[in-house]
């Protein structure tokens, strides 16, 4: 019997095991995930920014899917969740995000290429873009680069299994189950009994969390989903904000909605790229290489619905806007100029032939994407656009290139303590799959909070000076929380 099971070997599975076996070298875990190793899931052609191979795992394997994003973790507490909630100190969560920094560059993250904003070029850009009802959120971001990454988790990963961590790789947990004083996970490989269990299943299982909470009778609560596009511009359109930092985070309140649009994962130099999901949907994210840059910079622009009665489930409503998109892009994503989104016809690769940019994923239809989003979502994505070229001069061609669709899945919020610990004793949760957090700096710290719990729990004494802290405050229950 393990001393514990963690599903999904994302950033919050790789950071609990780490932090365990720091603890407690030899000590009894498993990492289950339906993926494979890092150096399976890299894509063949790499140099081309795109994934063109149907079994490079985009979402699942060791590494999450973050592990083909642009490789940037945001050194703020709030940006990616709300870490400083969960701990319940400001200062605790940031000591926490400088404690999964420092151990990404324990794994050879690159210690020079650290971005963060200031000084007066900084503060004129937050006073246009509060001109036109936006914020420019300033954040100290370390970037490591789609293949930077890459090689960070490889050795992550060389570490646990030198320290006793098992992988069962290309396994689906189809149920996680009590068995008594313990729990049993039923896998397409047989059962796995564990003291304790880590649900970690990232956001591409996040209806699988939904799933196993009902039947677990767990606490939850519905959280924002994100739905929008990926916007594609020539770099220099982009340049005066990512040579501050590389991934601006926008944010503003539509005036026609007062709903949240956002910017996400802005790659400057960067490709845009197909995901394929398990339900045969598709969507598109972006990359970023360290060594070699495109002339474009891409960006996800979302907003974010929250559902109320009769339906609150927004993985549910999410699916059907991406099965949407996908039958009308014949299975690929579409692909449309800005110019003809606004004069309402369809783009063409005839128009797009014509653009001044050129697109950097192929794998798309041209199409109309005003069919494949909801209406409300489209005003706010364009009046963001619209408002953010006065900031950004180009941002509102018509020949920007917009992608759809981009949605970003938050499994149903479960309600923890402060150490991870759900309703269901000895069963815990962490990162974007479990609905805890939005990215990889705050994936990881709950991985790291989860870890502590699991040790707590089973009886090991734990010396780290943070943990010794978040002692210090009461370990409470937090309600569910939007």
């Amino acid at each position: 019997m393990y001393d514990t099971a963690i599903v999904g070997a994302g950033p919050a599975g790789l950071f609990a095991a780490y932090e365990i076996t720091l603890n407690y070298p030899g000590i009894n875990v498993i990492i289950i995930d339906k993926g494979l190793k890092v150096e399976q899931r890299n894509c063949p052609l790499p140099k081309l920014g795109r994934c063109i191979c149907p079994v490079c795992h985009i979402n699942h394997g060791v590494g999450g899917a973050g592990l083909f994003s642009s490789g940037i973790i945001n050194l703020r507490p709030d940006i990616g969740g709300d870490l400083q909630e969960l701990v319940g100190s400001w200062d605790l969560a940031n000591a926490l995000i400088d404690y999964v920094d420092e151990t990404f560059l324990k794994f050879g993250a690159n210690k020079e290429r650290v971005f963060e904003p200031m000084g007066d070029k900084f503060a004129d850009y937050q006073r246009e873009a509060a001109e036109v009802g936006a914020h420019l959120i300033p954040i100290r971001q370390r970037h490591m680069g789609t293949d930077g990454s890459v090689a960070v988790i490889s050795e992550f990963t060389r570490y646990l299994e030198k320290a006793g961590v098992k992988f069962s790789l290309l396994t689906s947990v189809e149920t996680v189950e009590r068995a008594g004083d313990h729990y049993e996970l039923k896998t397409d490989k047989g059962i796995v009994e564990s003291k304790t269990v880590l649900a970690a299943p990232g956001r591409a299982g996040a209806d699988w969390f939904r799933d196993q909470a009902k039947k677990l009778h767990l606490e939850v609560t519905p959280n924002p989903l994100d739905v929008g596009i990926r916007v594609e511009v020539p770099k220099y359109v982009m340049d005066p904000l990512t040579d501050l930092y590389m991934d601006p985070k926008v944010v503003m309140y539509t005036k026609s909605h007062d709903d949240k649009v956002r910017t996400f994962c802005v790659n400057p130099g960067g490709y845009v790229v197909v995901e394929k999901y398990d339900d045969g949907t598709i969507g598109v994210n972006g990359q970023t290489y360290s060594d070699r840059l495109s002339p474009n910079t891409n960006f996800a622009l979302l907003a974010s619905i929250k559902l109320t009665d009769p339906m609150e489930d927004t993985i549910d409503y999410g699916k059907s806007i991406s099965r949407l998109a996908t039958k009308l892009g014949g299975g690929k994503p579409i692909i449309q100029r800005l110019g003809d989104l606004e004069d309402g016809r369809r783009s063409t690769w005839e128009r797009i032939g014509r653009n001044t940019i050129e697109p950097t994923e192929k794998a798309v239809t041209p199409g109309d994407i005003s069919m494949a989003l909801p209406h409300r979502v489209m005003q706010d994505l364009l009046e963001f656009i619209t408002k953010m070229d006065q900031v950004l001069p180009g941002l509102a061609s018509k020949y920007t290139l917009l992608y759809a669709p981009e949605i970003k899945y938050y499994s149903m919020k479960t309600t923890v303590n402060t150490l991870m610990e759900t309703t269901s004793e000895g069963l815990f949760a962490a990162g974007d799959g479990a609905g805890l957090s939005r990215g990889i700096n705050v994936a990881a710290a709950t991985g790291v909070l989860a870890a502590w719990g699991i040790l707590k729990r089973i009886g090991k004494p734990i010396e780290n000076e943070l943990f010794e802290r978040l002692e210090g405050n009461t370990v409470r229950r937090l309600p569910g929380r939007q």
